[in-house]
């Protein structure tokens, strides 16, 4: 079981269904594994009773999951009917999510023949089931034809589906299955306090930094100050420690700072904003350019980037982005976001991009990326919340 912020994967053997909705989500790939997050922790805000499941291929080594998921059940490994049967009488899914390929025929078949509501996302053309062969009737549509509805990322899906039998009324176009982001709010009577008080002040945010890296980027903000007088840095931390230590080492390092945590508001001669990160709504918005931190060390988890990316930041990250490397890999293939390695490289960025046309390009782009999955996440909570609301109508009393 996960708490808030995620958690280490439970010993399944402990676990029992939960009271209320259950929806089991299988995932074939990491990516798809943290949409599939994603779309568990929007739909348990429209459904609070319901919880979400998850299972994955067994070549996939997930050790964190973020919200979203309730029970991490791991690898899928039952194979035969026996297994199946105890498996779906155990948890009693009131839905079925399968994201990617991998289609298992006996656990297909078990699914259809208890009637169970049943979606497939994000399938892709070299991940359909092949024809058995060709001189024999093509079966395939008996395992595609258990799901209320296909949601596929492109037309050449879609021909290869009703080739294999699928009704075309079936058969969704809806995009790729990616992560998508429910960015954290803020009070707008202060947003707009503060983008008055700033006006055109340069400024940016480091997020999310660590205690190995406070130095870094402190360091980077002080080089930085020597070409751009103005310069405002925010620095969030994770931890109350973690911003004593701020406070000892920009007291050490001279800079003059305001304590947000403190109530103290950042003024003409404040150098250096410092506070937790529960304000990053704010700061995401007031801020077009920041550095991510938890990513200056290899092999670091990193932060997950698509709140700056949607609330308009130009993004900044070290090499340790291991949980979330596949966003970080859309980003920047779009020109949104840029890797640094250290304080030198960090400086240079910093006053590169305190252009606002330059940091205005990479945030367009990061909302590229970011609407990119939405077409198919929002198709997948309308029919996931259809069905569940159809299964309630069935199954209640005359």
């Amino acid at each position: 079981m996960f708490g808030p912020g995620g958690g280490h994967i439970a010993d399944a053997a402990r676990l029992t269904r939960p009271e209320g909705e259950l929806v089991w989500a299988h995932a074939t790939t990491q990516e798809r594994l943290l949409g599939l997050c994603d779309v568990g922790n929007r739909l348990k805000m429209m459904r609070p009773d319901l919880s979400m499941m998850l299972t994955w291929e067994e070549d996939m080594r997930p050790s964190v999951l973020p919200d979203g998921c309730d029970i991490a059940l791991g690898p899928l490994t039952v194979e035969q009917p026996n297994d199946i049967r105890s498996f779906l009488e155990n948890w009693s899914p009131d839905l079925c999510v399968w994201a990617g390929g991998r289609l298992r025929r006996l656990l297909m078949r078990q699914i259809r023949e208890r009637n169970m509501p049943a979606l497939l996302c994000d399938i892709d053309a070299e991940e359909l089931p092949g024809r058995a062969s060709r001189w024999l009737p093509d079966q395939r549509h008996r395992l595609l034809n258990g799901f209320a509805e296909i949601l596929v990322p492109g037309t050449e899906v879609s021909e290869r589906l009703k080739r294999a039998g699928v009704p075309p009324e079936r058969i969704r176009p809806s995009g790729r299955l990616f992560q998508s982001s429910t960015p954290p709010s803020c009070n707008d009577d202060e947003l707009a306090q503060m983008q008055k008080q700033f006006g055109s002040r340069p400024i940016w945010l480091a997020a999310h930094v660590s205690l190995s890296e406070l130095q870094a980027v402190v360091k980077a903000h002080r080089t930085a100050l020597r070409s751009l007088h103005r310069l405002l840095l925010v620095l969030t931390v994770e931890t109350f420690e973690d911003l004593d230590a701020a406070r000892s080492l920009l007291k050490k390092e001279g800079l003059a700072f305001a304590d947000w945590d403190m109530g103290e508001d950042p003024e003409d001669h404040t150098q250096v904003a410092i506070g937790l990160t529960e304000n990053l709504g704010l700061w995401y918005r007031l801020c077009p350019l920041c550095f991510l931190g938890n990513s200056l060390i290899r092999g670091a988890q990193g932060t997950n980037p698509l709140d700056a990316a949607a609330l308009g930041s130009a993004i900044l990250h070290g090499p340790g982005v291991v949980a979330h490397a596949q966003a970080y890999q859309r980003l920047a293939a779009l020109g949104a976001a840029e890797r640094i390695h250290g304080e030198e490289e960090l400086s240079e960025a910093v006053y590169r991009l305190s252009s606002p046309d330059r940091a205005a390009e990479m945030a367009l782009a990061g909302w590229q990326v970011v609407t990119e999955g939405a077409v198919m996440t929002d198709n997948l909570l309308d029919r996931i919340q259809d069905l569940l609301d159809q299964s309630e109508i069935n199954h209640a009393p005359a």
